[in-house]
């Protein structure tokens, strides 16, 4: 335990002085995780006001709730993994960290939590303000608050697995873009981003909770707002579990496979 606290240490350095070097590009990545629940979120808020102050049993005040409580969420679960693991595959990087005694994911997880705590910084202001332009309601509680956390870091913790395991195709295919375009599809539809799932038909909802994309980014955000009870979290964490356990399985088998047909191409 000692050894890895050093290593994660060593790592969370390396990556925030990385991190501080493109202050810019913090800048310009911040202000696309954030603008796009927020254009959401004025749609739909300006959805329900022409529709009565509802929209699909979401008022106005509830719409901000859950475009707020997602621009949390998608900021502490969203990865780039897929696009930065395909760019050490194809222009040979990889080989140096291969060499290291440490599995190259753990240099993965500190920059992704590094920026995210760095970013923060900016996030939770932005997220004031907005609340305080759009004075969200909900129907929560200290409780769905506290459980928030839990079950955010699982959802973290479950989307990075798939997204890391769906960058494994750079073994295979130097070129992952149109793999990732087509996971952002349903990943958009299914968790959440484009509307909430409250406001889909029963059974794209079905699919959808059979799917693991509802567990990485709605789902905690149900549970921030007061749409999942206390009672029936338990629930929803066992799915998160589940599909944590499955992906662990995919991304060991698919590194496994793929690092012994792995060769350099080069920039």
């Amino acid at each position: 335990m000692i050894d890895w606290i050093s290593i994660y240490r060593a790592q969370f350095a390396v990556t925030f002085g990385a991190q501080l070097q493109y202050r810019a590009s913090l800048a310009i990545w911040l202000l696309g995780l954030v603008l796009a629940p927020v254009i959401s979120l004025v749609v739909w808020t300006t959805v329900a006001a022409s529709g009565g102050g509802q929209a699909g049993g979401f008022s106005q005040g509830e719409f901000a709730a859950y475009f707020l409580a997602l621009l949390v969420a998608n900021h502490l679960t969203f990865t780039w993994v897929a696009w930065d693991f395909e760019f050490r595959v194809r222009n040979g990087s990889l080989s140096g960290q291969l060499l290291r005694p440490v599995d190259p994911i753990h240099a993965n997880i500190a920059d992704n939590v590094t920026y995210k705590v760095i970013t923060l910084l900016a996030v939770v202001p932005a997220t004031a303000v907005l609340a305080w332009a759009f004075e969200p309601a909900a129907d929560t509680s200290w409780l769905n608050l506290v459980l928030f956390l839990p079950v955010v870091a699982l959802a973290a913790t479950l989307r990075f697995l798939v997204e890391y395991s769906l960058a494994m195709a750079a073994f295979w295919t130097t070129r992952v873009f149109a793999i990732n375009d087509l996971y952002y599809v349903p990943l958009f539809f299914f968790s959440g981003q484009l509307v909430p799932l409250a406001l889909l038909p029963d059974w794209v909802r079905a699919v959808g909770n059979l799917l693991p994309f509802r567990w990485m980014l709605s789902f905690p955000v149900e549970v921030a707002i007061g749409r999942v009870a206390p009672s029936e979290v338990p629930i929803g964490v066992a799915c998160q579990l589940a599909w944590i356990g499955a992906f662990l399985v995919v991304r060991s088998m698919a590194w496994r496979h793929g690092v012994r047909r792995y060769s350099a191409v080069g920039a």
